[in-house]
């Protein structure tokens, strides 16, 4: 393999920073830490950018991807927001909440991004190296999980080069993402009614409060990241609610389950949910051919948690378009 074939990994201060602006506005794609988990970001505003997004990973080109803006000025030059985004935005941005909005007939953003869909996702990510990697460069940039399509997602740049290998030329290496697992997504409709299409570290409960009652599920139409029934797979069996392990399973306990890794031995859902893609990535290195992994409590951040490993745990050959 020659010098130019091997990704970088470089620390995510102002130099590797402005190096990875200069890749990204040359139209490369590099990976960048988000809180949420590492994103494979390019200008939202090339198709030829996107189009090494969507080689890169290996994935379908009817699955949309998320647009990360400097703030909520850019936001609007992308979207339509009426009174409830703007209230969303202003409560949870920048944060880890994705809202799916109408696309502004003038929007500057390349095809590829919304899959042909009316409509287009964006957040405004709160890690300090995404935000300093949107200020440098300028423009949106779209930017699903750092790994192969179906894969585990990424929480650490070794993570990245485990999964992408020679696919990418840089990861920005901000450490690991605090979050752990994806944005939870919104879709707001034109007629008032609203769908949570993927649960995250904003609860459901939360959004209820905000915005009264679920006015329709988010199945069948693929609208956002992370629909697929199968995404997020070890390349292993999983077997889901394990209290024990059998002798040849991985065992991912939770509380007093404890297990070869432990999401998190206190019972905490949040701490679960920062370790949980670690503990997965563990149990696909490891020599047990199988994975077992223990209840989660629904609640809260429980049901993002859940999502995933349903996700996970879905036989190969399993698709929800």
């Amino acid at each position: 393999m020659s010098d130019k074939d091997v990704t970088e990994v470089v620390p995510a201060d102002a130099a590797g920073i402005a190096r990875a602006a200069q890749l990204l506005a040359s139209g490369d794609v590099v990976a960048v830490p988000t809180e949420t988990v590492y994103g494979l970001a390019a200008r939202a505003d090339s198709a030829e950018a996107v189009a090494k997004i969507y080689a890169a990973k290996g994935r379908p080109d009817f699955n949309p991807l998320i647009v990360h803006v400097r703030d909520i000025e850019q936001a609007r030059a992308i979207a339509d927001f009426d009174d409830r985004a703007a209230d969303l935005a202003e409560r949870f941005w920048p944060g880890p909440l994705t809202l799916v909005l109408p696309l502004c007939s003038n929007a500057r953003i390349a095809d590829a991004v919304t899959a042909g869909l009316p409509t287009i996702a964006l957040r405004q990510p709160a890690h300090r190296v995404m935000q300093a990697v949107l200020q440098n460069l300028g423009h949106p940039l779209a930017a699903p999980s750092a790994n192969l399509s179906e894969g585990i997602s990424p929480t650490r740049a070794d993570h990245v080069i485990a999964s992408l290998g020679s696919a990418i030329p840089m990861v920005l290496d901000g450490g690991p993402c605090e979050r752990g697992v994806e944005s939870t997504i919104v879709a707001l409709r034109q007629d008032g009614g609203w769908s949570l299409l993927r649960p995250g570290p904003i609860t459901k409960e939360s959004l209820l409060r905000i915005l009264g009652a679920e006015t329709e599920t988010s199945e069948g139409t693929i609208e956002a990241p992370g629909q697929l029934s199968r995404h997020y797979s070890p390349g292993k069996p999983i077997r889901l609610g394990a209290l024990t392990a059998e002798p040849s399973e991985f065992l991912i306990g939770f509380g007093t389950v404890h297990g070869d890794c432990n999401l998190s031995a206190d019972g905490d859902l949040k701490e679960a949910a920062a370790a949980l893609y670690s503990c997965l990535h563990r149990a696909a290195l490891s020599s047990k051919p199988s994975i077992a992994i223990a209840p989660v409590p629904r609640d809260g951040v429980g049901r993002a948690i859940n999502d995933r490993l349903a996700r996970a745990a879905t036989p190969s050959g399993t698709r929800s378009d």
